[in-house]
């Protein structure tokens, strides 16, 4: 009989446990998690789900792990991850109450539901959980076992994890956390949701003094510092943190940043180079001027970009509003770029030989069947090539397209950087391949800069919280063509557009130079310059491709640019250097290639930047 009963509860354990992920469990930490923040080292936090950095038990402040001991475990150090008396409670408590009141589960259990098993309430389930619970605690120990939970579990708004959870309801460290605070947290574990003190402030704050209550019972405060605690209570605001704009630069940047945390386990901060009062002028810019003119225009979208010349995204607006729709227009729409486009006709021309004092006719031509016409109908026959490009005259922009000739425009655009697949037919010359914001502004950016192509960039540098160094990443693709003998050229064609050309009303009040452009029928309009420390272009339209109501470039698009970069310009731009790299608070950051690397060596793990040999000890990856 007995030889039977334990061939059946063997029988059973093996059924029940023949699926538990162990290596998983014994690996020991959370999922990778990518921590992004902007250039002053402030979190970008998106809308939507946020896990903060993995923090160590050394940094959750003792009052916080008191919090949630009292009110969620309170035998935990004495348990061997089953609480027997817990649940013996719990059941007489229930049955007293005739429902579910309290439970039982101690906090081992709880990480065991969070994070290595489905929920569902079935009998294989539990005997996992029973088991698991046991194997952990011996395994691992009761400080791993807290630094987990702490660090793994939901506390509403979007926060998983204590670190997040101090970032999104007070805007600050979880080492940082006072007394109050802490209580709250804590008390958010029963119910986050409902709980929250963004959306329920008085709940919270009833929880908030059931956990103090807890933590007095539990001898972790006396009943002098619990008052005081409550007494200080009512000052407490708790609000999301003020760096919640940058969400469409941080969905841009988050496939390159996973790539470089890959399978890490914990948490990689990746230092971007969005700078945040940069964006939420860009953001504050878009919406101000489409709440002004959009409906009269028949405009319902705009975007804009902003880099340093080296390519730094600095700003990136992907739309009128993140919450409504989350689709990029400024990296994932591809539109026709009009005039903006012939600043690489002209480009083209000035390598074949000509000069801007050069002159072409702008007249009727006829190209294969195709007659482009200018804009106001009227032609101006001999002109400059400069006068040419300020007023943005079609027919001598046809004229000398087809006097450099298509192939070496296509290969001006390409030179300088753009990526599209580029038809090589005449109307290409008026911008009739489609293009991205982001790209076309980077091809500008390589004007300014004075080499090409320039990739836009924003990734500053990284580190791995088990690593006590940082890598600097940097530009993704490095500059090779020397843009020397025609850059000057090049500024001085559009500056003249800005200062008596089609985007005099761009013009910010400084050195400033562009390109306006129009698609057909008004469906698309652009402006596209630079300033002294920045670049920055802008699209205005509609998604569904529908007319505007004469919305050229030089108009809303060169507003919108102008104000962005005229309130910019009130304080310096924030360079990033890319040679010598940013300081970070462990001094200059190691350069990393990260994609050469991982080219190069199918072993390369980005997070300390290391290969596998042949033979011997993993290397640092110098490429």
């Amino acid at each position: 009989m007995l030889a039977s009963l334990l061939i059946l509860v063997t029988g059973t354990l093996v059924w029940a446990l023949k699926d538990v992920p162990w290596t998983e469990i014994a690996a020991g930490s959370l999922k990778p998690v990518v921590v992004l923040e902007a250039t002053d080292g402030e979190p970008i936090v998106r809308q939507g789900p946020f896990q903060g950095p993995y923090a160590r038990y050394e940094e959750f402040p003792a009052h916080l792990v008191n919090a949630v001991l009292s009110i969620e475990d309170r035998r935990f150090m004495d348990h061997y991850g089953v609480d027997v008396k817990g649940i013996m409670r719990a059941v007489l408590r229930n049955l007293q109450a005739g429902s579910v009141v309290q439970g039982g589960s101690t906090i081992t259990q709880q990480l065991i539901k969070v994070q290595y098993l489905e929920s569902n309430r079935t009998l294989k389930r539990k005997l996992q959980e029973l088991v698991i619970a046991f194997w952990l605690e011996w395994k691992l120990g009761k400080r791993e076992i807290l630094t987990r939970y702490l660090n793994s579990v939901y506390l509403g708004s979007g926060a998983t994890g204590m670190p997040a959870a101090a970032r999104i309801y007070f805007n600050e460290d979880v080492s940082a956390l006072n007394v109050q605070e802490a209580a709250m947290l804590a008390g958010l574990l029963k119910a986050p949701s409902q709980l929250n003190p963004i959306d329920n402030f008085k709940a919270a704050s009833e929880r908030t003094i059931t956990v103090l209550d807890a933590m007095v019972a539990n001898g972790k405060l006396n009943w002098e510092e619990a008052s005081a605690a409550k007494a200080e209570f009512a000052e407490l605001h708790p609000t999301s943190p003020t760096p919640r704009s940058g969400s469409w630069f941080a969905d841009w940047i988050s496939p390159q940043a996973g790539e470089i945390a890959g399978a890490s386990p914990g948490s990689t901060t990746i230092r971007t180079t969005l700078v945040r009062r940069l964006q939420q002028l860009a953001e504050d810019v878009v919406a101000r001027n489409l709440d002004k003119y959009g409906k009269s225009l028949g405009a319902s979208q705009a975007a804009l970009v902003a880099m340093t010349p080296d390519g730094a995204v600095v700003a990136m607006v992907g739309g009128r509003d993140y919450k409504t729709s989350q689709f990029n227009r400024a990296v994932s729409a591809k539109r026709q770029p009009g005039s903006t486009f012939k600043v690489f006709v002209f480009y083209a021309a000035l390598k074949s030989g000509l000069s801007p004092d050069d002159r072409v006719f702008d007249g009727p031509i006829e190209v294969d069947g195709w007659s482009p016409q200018n804009s106001t109908g009227r032609y101006r026959g001999w002109v400059s090539i400069a006068e040419a490009f300020a007023r943005s005259l079609n027919g001598a922009t046809v004229a000398l397209a087809q006097e450099v000739g298509i192939a070496n425009v296509v290969a001006a655009a390409e030179e300088l950087g753009i990526d599209a697949t580029l038809n090589p037919v005449p109307a290409l010359a008026l911008g009739s391949s489609e293009v991205n914001l982001l790209d076309l502004t980077g091809a500008y950016a390589s004007i300014r800069l004075g080499k090409s192509p320039v990739e836009p960039w924003g990734i500053v540098d990284f580190q791995a919280s088990e690593q006590s160094k940082a890598f600097r990443v940097g530009p993704i693709v490095p500059t090779s063509v020397d843009l020397g003998p025609y850059q000057q050229d090049l500024v001085s064609l559009l500056q003249l557009v800005v200062e008596r050309g089609t985007g005099r009303d761009a013009f910010p009040g400084a050195f400033a130079a562009g390109k306006t452009g129009t698609s057909q029928n008004n469906r698309d309009a652009w402006f596209v310059g630079f300033t002294e420390d920045l670049v920055a272009g802008v699209w205005v339209g509609n998604d569904d491709d529908t007319p505007m109501k004469g919305v050229t470039g030089g108009a809303l698009p060169a507003r919108i640019w102008r104000d962005f970069m005229h309130a910019a310009m009130a304080q310096p731009a924030l360079q990033v250097d890319p040679d010598n790299g940013p300081n970070t608070s462990q001094g200059v950051a190691a350069s990393c290639n990260v994609r050469a690397c991982a080219r190069s060596y199918r072993s390369f793990r980005a997070s300390d930047c290391t290969y596998q040999p042949y033979q011997g000890e993993r290397r640092m990856c110098e490429r």
